[in-house]
């Protein structure tokens, strides 16, 4: 199968959608052609209604250029989580139980961590509590040493794999292909937009590169950085050299879920997003956030029930959509919503495991 490329894709859909300048320097656009992956529904209709209003210098609800701040969560948002889960989950799984170079010297608790995940996606063990932050921790441990170019190569060698329960793309391809027109709508209108995600800053930046996201437009889980030769003198005692490079550490910094998320926004953008897009608990902190934005603001929930063209779970994805709209978020069913989920030629099928 001839491999997408992404960085045209995304290229193409925005000079489609590009047409004029609006007065306030932002780019318009015909909103029939920015949309084309997706079927006539209210969250759309709902977007689009909202842009208009606040785009328009006339309306009471206008918001300048320089306020339009839309945060988006990565997993589940815009890429696949469901293969058989997060790919941060994946990719520790891997490395701790497959990877020949560090599968024999992984610590006790991380193998721990990463055979819990395997049971979980292989035999439906259910996750510890808190598991999300037994991951965090195992996950600094599990790559403690590399360089930053050294991670970014192996996050990218694993995303080039296909994806286990799909064929016809890999992890790296598995981008919701109708959120990619969002990002381009959004931007021909003079919004920012920023990944705000609870996985892996450095792995979130090595996988929306291809998108063309900025480095500094992501926003993820930390863990302290090191130069090579620091050693365990403090930063701000040690005078870094030319020929030394950055390297990761086991010392987790914040894991960026919940209201963490709102945190890191408020300290990285210095700014209240007016737009806000997620898919789990993890992101309400972050709509709530948005709301409570004195300017016009909206927040969207995807909700995963496509049974047949994704591994989703079609009966809680429609009671999660009754609490999210509850709680006065638009819902986005990739169902019911998208033409296509991750473009022709993908098929899902059943997992594989060796």
């Amino acid at each position: 199968m001839k491999k997408i490329l992404f960085p045209l894709v995304v290229l193409f859909i925005g000079i489609l959608c590009s047409s004029s300048k609006a007065d306030d320097g932002a780019t318009m656009t015909s909103d029939n052609t920015c949309f084309t992956l997706w079927n006539t529904c209210h969250a759309l209709t709902a977007l689009q209604d909202y842009v208009a209003d606040v785009t328009d210098s006339t309306s009471e609800n206008f918001i300048p250029v320089q306020d339009r701040i839309a945060t988006f969560d990565m997993d589940g948002t815009f890429i696949g989580e469901l293969y058989p889960t997060y790919f941060e989950y994946n990719l520790l799984e891997y490395r701790v139980l497959d990877d020949p170079a560090y599968k024999d010297i992984a610590p006790a608790d991380v193998r721990q961590a990463a055979q819990q995940i395997r049971d979980f996606v292989r035999n439906g063990t259910k996750l510890p509590d808190h598991f999300d932050m037994i991951h965090a921790r195992a996950a600094a441990k599990a790559y403690a040493g590399m360089t930053l170019a050294e991670f970014d190569a192996y996050v990218k060698a694993y995303a080039a794999k296909p994806v286990n329960g799909f064929r016809g793309m890999t992890y790296g391809e598995s981008f919701y292909k109708p959120m990619l027109q969002v990002f381009d709508y959004l931007t021909a209108h003079g919004f920012t937009f920023y990944v705000v995600s609870g996985s892996d800053r450095l792995l979130c930046r090595s996988l929306v590169q291809s998108l063309g996201i900025a480095p500094e437009h992501v926003i993820g889980m930390d863990v302290v950085l090191r130069s090579s030769k620091q050693g365990d003198e403090p930063g701000v005692d040690y005078t870094m050299g030319t020929d030394e490079n950055l390297v990761r550490t086991d010392e987790l910094i914040i894991k960026n879920l919940k209201t963490n998320k709102v945190l890191q926004i408020a300290q990285e953008i210095g700014k209240v997003p007016v737009l806000s897009f997620g898919n789990s608990g993890g992101d309400c902190a972050m709509h709530n956030y948005c709301l409570a934005n004195p300017l016009r603001s909206a927040a969207f929930m995807l909700i995963a029930d496509d049974e047949a063209r994704d591994h989703a779970n079609r009966e809680k994805a429609l009671a999660l959509a009754v609490q999210w709209r509850e709680a006065g978020y638009y819902v986005i069913s990739m169902r019911d919503d998208f033409k296509t989920i991750y473009g022709n030629g993908v098929e899902k099928v059943d997992f594989i495991y060796k």
